[in-house]
């Protein structure tokens, strides 16, 4: 497994409680430029629109600037390929109140690119002031 992106944002901001793995649709030269680092996961999410699954926000710039479509779009939403079962159990899970999907890392596995989602539930402002105290006396105490 060869990660290509990761999201490490998302688990500052957001407490992880699954993770699920898609395929991803992708054109020719976004699998190209995937495959040589060029993608960006910051700001981007998980959403459904009739019951698929799509990736909104993520950026993808063109493998050859000059060489691409006309009509390319960087940020364009790509589908998320999963089975009908596990999309119909992730449409309950989203609609408790405060969760959501964002996505964790983009990697390949047998040639094929795959993205690593989780169900997250938002940090508190709190929260994260509690993780970084707790990470700096470890420090600490690890100096000792």
């Amino acid at each position: 497994m060869d990660v290509l992106a990761q999201n490490k944002k998302a688990y500052y901001d957001y407490e992880i409680l699954e993770t699920l793995e898609a395929g991803i649709v992708l054109i020719g030269q976004e699998v190209k430029a995937i495959k040589t680092g060029h993608i960006g996961l910051k700001g981007c999410f998980v959403m459904f629109k009739n019951q698929e699954l799509f990736l909104i926000g993520a950026n993808i710039p063109p493998y050859q600037p000059k060489n691409a479509p006309k009509d390319y779009e960087p940020e364009r939403p790509r589908k998320l390929l999963l089975k009908k079962t596990e999309i119909k159990s992730l449409i309950g899970k989203t609609k408790q109140k405060g969760l959501t999907l964002i996505p964790l890392k983009v990697y390949t596995k047998r040639g094929k690119i795959k993205l690593l989602f989780g169900l997250a539930r938002g940090k508190k402002k709190i929260d994260k002031r509690e993780k970084i105290k707790k990470r700096d006396f470890e420090r600490r105490k690890q100096e000792y």
